[in-house]
């Protein structure tokens, strides 16, 4: 298993040392911010005004998606989920992506469960490196003072 988390952690040694550095000592919200590659991340968690909770005791596991990965949707959704009408859909798309306690890659197991703050369940996939739902891990094990983040290729999304 360690194999398969450090074959796809390659691609991202560079971001992963400097994401490392500034993470402990600081929250999750900190943390994805000083990565530089969590913008609109961010911006969506700020949206949903999910910040404090972020930022709260936790402890939390999120699945990050890049920039890469939110730009990677159809043209136009990532404007349209941030409207402040669309709110409760953005929340319920984040707290997907967020696991309650702190779940490190060693937790894991081929073909595990785990619920969300969401509600729903997310399904973790180990027989070509590390997935989650359809998303590729491709940096684990980033700790922060309230969780761990587990960086991710794609923005994974509850069912409807």
């Amino acid at each position: 298993m360690f194999r398969k988390i450090a074959v796809a952690s390659v691609a991202t040694i560079v971001l992963s040392s400097s994401a490392m550095a500034d993470g402990h000592g600081k929250d999750i919200v900190d943390t994805a911010v000083a990565a530089g590659s969590f913008d609109t991340l961010v911006a969506a968690v700020q949206a949903a005004e999910l910040v404090d909770t972020l930022k709260g005791e936790g402890p939390f596991t999120v699945f990050a998606p890049t920039d890469e990965a939110f730009a990677a949707l159809p043209e136009g959704t990532v404007e349209n989920l941030l409207k402040p009408e669309n709110k409760d859909q953005l929340v319920a798309i984040l707290t997907y992506h967020v696991v309650p306690g702190k779940v490190m890659s060693g937790d894991l197991s081929d073909d595990m469960t785990a619920a969300t703050v969401q509600g729903g369940d997310v399904t973790i996939d180990l027989d070509n490196g590390v997935m989650v739902n359809d998303a590729n891990v491709v940096q684990a094990d980033i700790e922060t003072e309230n969780g761990v983040i587990h960086v991710i290729d794609k923005v994974i999304l509850p069912a409807s």
